[in-house]
């Protein structure tokens, strides 16, 4: 069962959020994807791309020690609609402390309708994730979009990725895609890529962005 806790009180992140991203690296590589957090540059790229109606929340999948949760509450996400999906339970007490005010959630985003509240199912504005999907087989990509596409149906999700090119075989998986934005001051360079599901998709061309 998953776990919800409030980000109810300041904690400044500190050292101890860098050597808490490494030391979950080196337990489980695949669970982060990089070997450093995500840059203050990438941050701005998604928090760019972040649409949400007035009662809609933004939800972030796999966000490690925060450092995209951070950008998104600097690009105008108030805390209050930011909702943080967190596998990990060290990772997820550390967001509770590091984020006042945002709702982190211990759970599995593959289980997404599970893991958030019924409420939240259909007012979600964007989904944005930090899971290095390319490193999963295709069933298990699979699994994720289903999953989103449970609790955002039509939605789609935002992925950052350190790939030239996309992470996701958006055909094989019945998605468009597209290349939102690129910084190679991104460390590696990074860019954000949009999926949505769509039967057209099969007969699509993905725009580089």
């Amino acid at each position: 069962m998953s776990g919800i806790t409030l980000g109810d009180r300041p904690s400044p992140q500190g050292p101890g959020g860098i050597g808490l991203f490494l030391r979950r690296w080196l337990a489980n590589p695949l669970q982060m994807g990089s070997v450093v957090p995500s840059s203050p540059a990438l941050g701005k790229k998604v928090a760019a791309l972040v649409a949400r109606g007035p009662e809609e929340v933004v939800v972030e999948l796999g966000a490690g020690t925060g450092a995209i949760s951070r950008a998104l509450l600097a690009g105008g996400v108030p805390p209050e609609r930011l909702v943080v999906v967190e596998i990990v339970p060290e990772m997820a007490r550390h967001l509770s402390r590091a984020l006042p005010g945002v709702t982190v959630i211990e759970g599995d985003a593959f289980a997404l309708a599970e893991a958030l509240p019924a409420a939240l199912h259909g007012r979600i504005g964007t989904a944005i994730c930090g899971i290095p999907l390319v490193l999963l087989p295709i069933a298990r990509q699979r699994a994720f979009v289903d999953a989103v596409e449970a609790v955002a149906p039509g939605r789609g999700f935002l992925l950052y990725t350190y790939c030239v090119t996309s992470p996701l075989p958006w055909k094989a998986l019945g998605l468009t895609a597209r290349r939102e934005a690129f910084t190679p001051l991104n460390l590696p360079p990074a860019s954000v890529w949009r999926y949505r599901r769509d039967d057209a998709a099969r007969h699509a061309t993905p725009v580089q962005g």
